[in-house]
């Protein structure tokens, strides 16, 4: 049977921690910038731990358990 390949998209999105948690960036910081509040571009730069109820089907693309 061949190996099991990882999903390319999911590689690219997200990152796992040292404690095993999976980090995400967050969504609307690519562009119209100029429409948004200097707090919420700060906000939106920062990264994220995935919701625990989204972790598992992450996991599963990403190949860790």
């Amino acid at each position: 049977m061949p190996k099991m390949k990882t999903n390319s998209s999911a590689k690219k999105r997200f990152r796992v921690t040292g404690s095993g948690k999976i980090r995400r960036s967050r969504a609307y910081h690519n562009h119209k910038l100029e429409h948004k509040s200097a707090k919420r571009g700060q906000r939106l730069r920062k990264v994220v731990i995935v919701d625990p109820g989204n972790a598992r089907s992450i996991e599963r693309l990403l190949l860790l358990k």
